[in-house]
């Protein structure tokens, strides 16, 4: 993910503090209150609770401190759009909103404790109280970018067996196409004004359901979210992480990487269908008792989001003047961008790394000293470590596998499994360490530098893509004998999609500019856009091994001008 106005890239984060309002006098007596002691168990000095929920142990305090007057004025919840409306809401209200929606997911619905809903939804504040309410009722949250086709979101219905599926009405005939299909599925939620046959409105249900809910019990490792995560190999694994994981383990991240307190305004690029947005747009901001700010574009804007502005007219609009910490994770940023972003804006960039598995596993954190290019240092409770590939610890200076220490005790806020698949599972152990599958370099004060991904996921502006998923879709397409997908250098993406292609016999002699087009179109078709092959190289025959497995490293290799 890159920082810098020039640069389409969507999900990057940005934290603004609002000068219009008194809110200050009030941070360290909150933090006292409700921050330090999740703080103190990310830095190891308390265990986690045995049972533990955000929403009634996190947002219901910050609600509480709001109704005794000890806490800032400002909302919970900021919500605009490009047609000027607006939704505001103080945490009593997003836990009044909450608790109406989660008597919906369990009397509508009929969903349990444990169940698995699934839901594909742009930045609308129904994504919020969905996943409030999920907590509140112990139904896991499973969120799905709008991009999905019917193919993707036929799989993720399977895969997780899901009861519930929660849309809107563009997705709503993708969800029908499949439903003869998805025999787990008990339900169906459509967030739209209008009513459509067949489906449960949750604005209808909203009208008329009561707010009177009292939240479950779930114990810290009870499964809260499951996020799909491609590969390199297969289709994308079931990522589970518990109530305590991202519930507890980003109090570190919101506290200081992203330098929040309950005055600051948290504004979060990410589509609600990446991890980002758990991370910077729930997790962090809200137990740092912050407000989330959400400006839903329907199209990424660089010039809103460097202009830092707001057309609502009722409202503070903000400027750079109010920008006060930058943030930013999802690929490296090189050292231009951050001199670049600087000189336009006066702040640094404190960039961080992690994965859906982790939390922040390293960061440059705000009074710590950049090194432009770095991942900066391990964060609490991560003991963050290079090792070579029998597990070993590898001296400073020398390449190896990003790893974290799980012996002789695993991080609370590390994934729990990957759901059904124990034997992805268990090869992301090595020795005492998570492998996390990226490679880098440890410096002598104990500053992370990325080198590359040990597997052949390819990071598009921050979009993580499996080539199996891509080669899946390019083999459907007649003009397809073989495929290998990789990662090719973009100045503006970082990197970007590109197959090479061995050609049926009956389309070698087509027009391959045509071909090339027809082929990324295809793609376009069956799988989410965003996954397309923006390059194409027609080859005559793929590198193999002995055994006959396509060498895709061989491939990069050549792209990347490496040996």
């Amino acid at each position: 993910m890159r920082i810098f106005v020039k640069l389409s890239i969507p999900q990057c984060l940005r934290i603004l503090r609002s000068p219009c309002r008194s809110f200050h006098g009030y941070h360290r007596l909150l933090a006292s209150q409700i921050i330090s002691y999740y703080d103190s168990i990310n830095q190891c000095e308390n265990e986690p609770p045995e049972y533990f929920n955000f929403a009634s142990d996190v947002l219901d305090k910050w609600s509480q401190l709001e109704k005794d007057g000890r806490r800032p004025a400002n909302p919970a919840f900021w919500w605009i759009n490009d047609e000027g409306e607006e939704v505001r809401w103080s945490f009593e209200e997003l836990g009044f909103l909450s608790s109406k929606a989660a008597n919906i997911l369990s009397e509508a619905c009929g969903l349990q404790k444990g169940d698995k809903v699934i839901v594909v939804l742009p930045r609308v504040p129904e994504w919020w109280l969905l996943n409030v309410a999920c907590m509140r009722t112990g139904i896991v949250f499973i969120s799905g970018t709008s991009q999905l086709t019917a193919k993707d979101i036929l799989y993720r219905l399977q895969a997780s067996k899901a009861k519930c599926i929660i849309t809107s009405d563009t997705l709503a005939p993708a969800v029908e196409s499949v439903i003869p299909d998805c025999q787990f599925l008990k339900s169906k939620i459509i967030v739209s004004k209008g009513s459509r046959d067949g489906w449960l409105n949750l604005k209808e249900l909203f009208a008329m359901t009561s707010a009177n809910h009292k939240c479950v019990k779930t114990r810290s490792q009870d499964p809260m979210l499951v996020y799909f995560t491609s590969g390199s190999t297969g289709f994308p694994k079931m990522v589970v992480q518990s109530h305590s994981s991202y519930g507890i383990g980003f109090t570190v991240t919101g506290r200081y990487w992203m330098n929040l307190t309950p005055s600051d305004i948290m504004w979060n690029t990410s589509d609600t269908g990446w991890v980002k947005s758990a991370w910077g747009s729930v997790f962090a901001p809200w137990i740092n008792g912050s407000c989330v700010f959400i400006h839903n574009m329907p199209q990424f804007k660089p010039a809103i989001v460097a202009d830092v502005s707001c057309p609502v007219k009722t409202i503070h609009c903000f400027t750079f003047m109010s920008l006060k910490h930058c943030v930013s994770g999802g690929e490296p940023l090189n050292p231009e961008v951050m001199e670049q972003w600087k000189i336009q804006t006066g702040l640094n960039i404190h960039e961080g790394y992690g994965q859906t598995e982790t939390v922040t596993i390293c960061a440059n954190v705000k009074g710590m000293k950049i090194k432009p290019g770095s991942l900066g240092k391990a964060l609490p409770p991560y003991d963050v470590q290079i090792v070579d590939d029998h597990g070993a610890i590898l001296p400073a200076g020398e390449e190896g596998d990003i790893a974290v220490r799980i012996q002789p005790k695993r991080p609370f806020c590390l994934f729990s499994q990957y759901l059904d698949n124990p034997e992805k599972t268990a090869a992301t152990v090595r020795g005492n360490f998570y492998i996390t599958g990226d490679r880098g370099i440890m410096d002598e004060e104990g500053y992370v530098w990325f080198v590359g991904r040990s597997d052949d996921i390819i990071n598009s502006s921050g979009y993580r893509i499996g080539p199996f998923e891509v080669e899946s879709a390019l083999i459907q397409h007649p003009a397809v004998s073989e495929s290998a997908v990789v990662s090719s250098p973009d100045p503006i993406r970082g990197e970007v999609v590109k197959a090479f292609i061995v050609l049926a016999p009956a389309f070698v002699s087509h027009d391959p500019e045509k071909l090339t087009r027809d082929l990324q179109q295809h793609v376009k078709n069956v799988t989410a856009p965003y996954m397309y092959p923006r390059k194409i190289e027609f080859i005559q025959a793929l590198p193999k091994t002995v055994a006959g497995k396509i060498q895709r490293k061989v491939l990069r290799n050549k792209e990347w001008g490496r040996a």
